[in-house]
């Protein structure tokens, strides 16, 4: 497999990922890993031992960090995101990325994707959501199904139903993916699939998960600010039985619901 890098480097002076030579290939350097090593050098020239302490902590302990700041991380790796890769390559850059323990570089991998979700398509998606169950916690999972629901709606856009993949997500014993289920149509507005939004929330209606219950009315009061009557109507009829927390957050700009 040939990933190019497309001419960066590391500059560690800088922190960044800066024009230079190609990947390594020309020092026989897998241009997959040359990529990686890049990222690492940009991303440790900003570590922050201190920051890491506290940003781990408001983790709860999950996953150590390199201490950097979203904004100085996206400023570092801006560029790596931006070179265009094939859909294979930029999968496998971002489970290398995943593969490192420090939680930033799984931030790398997220940003990577999301740049380049237009490269990716719903025979991708099987193989966002097992990227998304590797160290899964709420921060890379949302992020993952940001990606999803753009690979997704464009999909719907062409006249495809490529949400049947979302029910069976809903159908799976990891937590998580039913979470991706449920959020992977946000900011979908008017071409939110009502039938899906409003059925998932019921099907999943009973699970005690803070997460779930929270991704339910997050989903709701999202198109709440599209079609706020349609969320009333809801709540007032099929969606009664949700859970304190789910109509609390689905409810929170329409009043009493």
């Amino acid at each position: 497999m040939d990933y190019d890098f497309g001419g960066d480097a590391p500059d560690a002076r800088a922190g960044q990922i800066r024009p230079a030579i190609h990947s390594g290939e020309a020092h026989g350097m897998n241009p997959c890993q040359a990529q990686i090593d890049a990222v690492r050098l940009a991303l440790g020239a900003h570590a922050d031992d201190r920051r890491a302490v506290a940003m781990s902590a408001y983790m709860r302990g999950r996953f150590p960090f390199l201490g950097i700041s979203t904004p100085l991380r996206r400023a570092a790796t801006a560029a790596f995101c931006r070179q265009p890769q094939e859909a294979e390559a930029l999968l496998a850059v971002a489970g290398a990325l995943w593969a490192l323990p420090e939680r930033e570089y799984h931030y790398v991998a997220v940003d990577l994707l999301a740049r380049q979700w237009k490269t990716l398509g719903p025979e991708q998606v099987e193989a966002l959501l097992v990227l998304a169950g590797r160290g899964a916690w709420w921060d890379t999972v949302d992020g993952l199904a940001g990606v999803v629901g753009d690979v997704l709606r464009r999909e719907r856009r062409g006249g495809k139903d490529a949400q049947r993949c979302m029910d069976s997500a809903l159908q799976h014993e990891d937590m998580w993916r039913r979470r991706v289920a449920m959020i992977h149509q946000l900011g979908w507005r008017a071409e939110t699939d009502t039938g899906r939004l409003f059925g998932y929330a019921l099907a999943l209606a009973g699970e005690p998960d803070f997460f779930i219950r929270k991704a339910i009315g997050w989903a709701l009061r999202d198109y709440a600010r599209h079609d706020s009557s349609a969320v009333k109507a809801f709540l007032a009829g099929e969606g009664a039985g949700l859970s304190p927390l789910s109509r609390r957050e689905a409810a929170r700009h329409l009043g009493k619901a």
